[in-house]
């Protein structure tokens, strides 16, 4: 293996050359990345080598084999792949401690090393969202439906407004991050130095403290509570589509936004119409004569009405009628589904003495 190749770099290549080569390749095919663990443990290997001036003279002047074939210690040694960065292996003097190296790599290319990353601009207050399962009936859906559910969970403090002080007194500026709601970290690296921002662990990001917490929320601005919450349904929704209401989850800490309430939906079977999707299919009896002489039948729809449905002369037990436009309303869209009709020759189980004979009749006849 030819430590120069590995990097894709000549033998002339500076050291500044040499540390962009590395990081270029140690950023495409880094394990945590997706990338090949045998490719960058030989990147990481020839790095250790050429990065150092005194090995890289050994390694131009006696090739890999120096040292007993282990540029990074006595001969024999065998070296784990994480060695570089859960280690300060022997004959390496850099002064790091890499507790996360995907926060190393995205600190040095985002910012072209010792860069600063800030943490995240989401709201540290922000209440959790809550999911709740909400049952309807397939009638339900043709149409927008409005619920009612009663939640227990964490409601704004009545007694601060949810800022968490008692009243009459006042928030003051968070003497650890000075009103940012962050603080400052530098770490040292293989790669070199950084700096992260994390959430003030005094004020928990806050950036202010009550001067006497509230008696009732203890400063934190929220306490258990029951809230009553309606909210609409649209219609045409199916089982496992998930309704959004925005803002009814749980109440932010300190007056942090508060969380979302998610409502999953299942729709119950119905006992005589099944949906397929945004159509519905349902199944009719119909009489021998019908079928044969053809006729009207009418039938139950969803929702309670009825409609004629005209049989052809000639019908054959389970033939399917196609009526547009009488399924289920398309979710968030214009139209509706259709609805299906399988149409069964019903077989009477009893017959009258005049029914036989004129069943009787019609066998002679061939029919």
């Amino acid at each position: 293996m030819d430590y120069y190749e590995v990097l894709g770099i000549s033998k002339n290549a500076s050291q500044d050359e040499i540390k962009k080569a590395f990081h270029k390749l140690a950023h495409k095919y880094h394990p945590d990345k997706g990338g090949d663990e045998k490719k960058f443990k030989e990147i990481n290997e020839a790095y250790q080598v050429l990065s150092d001036a005194q090995k890289r003279q050994q390694y131009d002047q006696f090739g890999r084999t120096f040292d007993g074939g282990n540029p990074f210690g006595g001969a024999g040694q065998n070296w784990d792949f994480n060695w570089s960065w859960q280690n300060n292996p022997p004959g390496n003097e850099a002064d790091f401690d890499l507790e996360d190296l995907g926060d190393v790599f995205e600190s040095f290319f985002s910012f072209g090393g010792g860069g600063a990353r800030r943490a995240s601009k989401k709201d540290v207050r922000q209440g959790k969202d809550i999911k709740v399962d909400i049952q309807l009936d397939l009638e339900e859906v043709l149409k927008e439906t409005t619920k009612k559910i009663i939640l227990t969970k964490l409601v704004t403090c009545h007694r601060c407004s949810g800022n968490g002080a008692e009243p009459g007194t006042k928030l003051n500026e968070c003497f650890a991050c000075r009103g940012s709601g962050q603080v400052q970290q530098i770490k040292k690296t293989l790669l070199g130095s950084y700096t992260t921002f994390a959430t003030c662990p005094e004020c928990k990001g806050d950036g202010s403290k009550p001067e006497k917490p509230c008696n009732v929320c203890k400063g934190d601005g929220r306490i258990k509570g029951k809230e009553e919450i309606e909210f609409t349904i649209p219609a045409g929704v199916d089982t496992n589509q998930v309704v959004e209401i925005t803002g009814k989850g749980e109440a932010g800490r300190r007056g942090g936004s508060a969380g979302n309430l998610y409502a999953k939906i299942y729709v119950k079977e119905h006992p005589l119409f099944q949906r397929k999707g945004d159509d519905i299919y349902v199944a009719q009896e119909i009489t021998y004569s019908q079928a044969t002489l053809g006729g009207e039948v009418e039938m139950p729809m969803l929702g309670g009405k009825s409609i004629v449905l005209k049989i052809p002369t000639g019908t054959i037990s389970g033939k399917i009628f196609r009526i547009s436009d009488k399924g289920i309303p398309h979710y968030q869209g214009y139209g509706k589904g259709n609805m299906y009709v399988q149409v069964l020759i019903k077989t009477p189980q009893k017959l009258s003495r005049k029914q036989k004979e004129l069943l009787d009749e019609l066998r002679r006849e061939g029919l």
